[in-house]
């Protein structure tokens, strides 16, 4: 059990599909299917990430199969046939020791389901994904309700009797405290432990 939070090297995928930039069309969607994946990193030189291939790279050219419209064909890259051709770039990657949560906000704001996983000067380490990152919630109740006795309550300003119950990741606070202002932080501080589902604060105030 850790105390800090955990980190995308924790978490992540170390054996990767990934493919040159002059990989051809078919290829790419053989290896999504074989890895049963998403997307593909690009890699030039010595493995740095230059651009990722997904699903929504490859798409466009089944789509303009229907399509008369010839601006739709262009902007569709029909005739993108290698990877450099139709990769995303410049890739949105991640360093190893950014948070889980961090992960998550970055796939949320770019809208990507994977996220290479590259070193200081962009060269992939690994890959991870949703699924990965959904991994911190594996953890026995028993793990979580001991790092919040550990880092959390152990830390508090103040000697006071709380209980700590986790069931299926929702951890329910009893007790009573001195004072209503450390409910909120108690709650932050018990909401940033990985693999909690929720928070319930059931308190008293002496």
């Amino acid at each position: 059990m850790s105390e800090s939070p955990y980190t995308v090297s924790d978490v992540m995928t170390h054996t990767v599909v990934a493919v040159g930039s002059e990989a051809p069309f078919k290829e790419i969607v053989e290896l999504l299917d074989q890895w049963k994946v998403s997307a593909v990193p690009v890699l030039a030189g010595e493995g740095r990430v230059v651009g990722v291939v997904s699903e929504a790279d490859l798409l466009p050219k089944e789509e303009v199969r229907d399509s008369d419209d010839a601006e739709f064909a262009e902007r569709a890259k029909a005739g993108a046939v290698t990877a450099g051709e139709l990769m995303s770039a410049p890739a949105v990657t991640v360093h190893a020791d950014a948070t889980v949560a961090e992960a998550a906000r970055i796939m949320a704001r770019r809208h990507v389901k994977r996220l290479p996983v590259v070193d200081r000067i962009g060269i992939l380490q690994g890959v991870v994904s949703r699924s990965d990152l959904l991994k911190v919630f594996l953890r026995t109740d028993a793990e979580i309700a001991g790092e919040i006795r550990l880092s959390v309550l152990n830390r508090l300003p103040v000697t006071t009797p709380l209980t700590v119950e986790v069931s299926e990741g929702v951890v329910t606070l009893g007790g009573s405290l001195p004072e209503r202002g450390l409910e909120p932080v108690l709650a932050r501080a018990m909401r940033a432990v990985e693999g909690v589902v929720d928070v319930r604060v059931e308190l008293t105030h002496r």
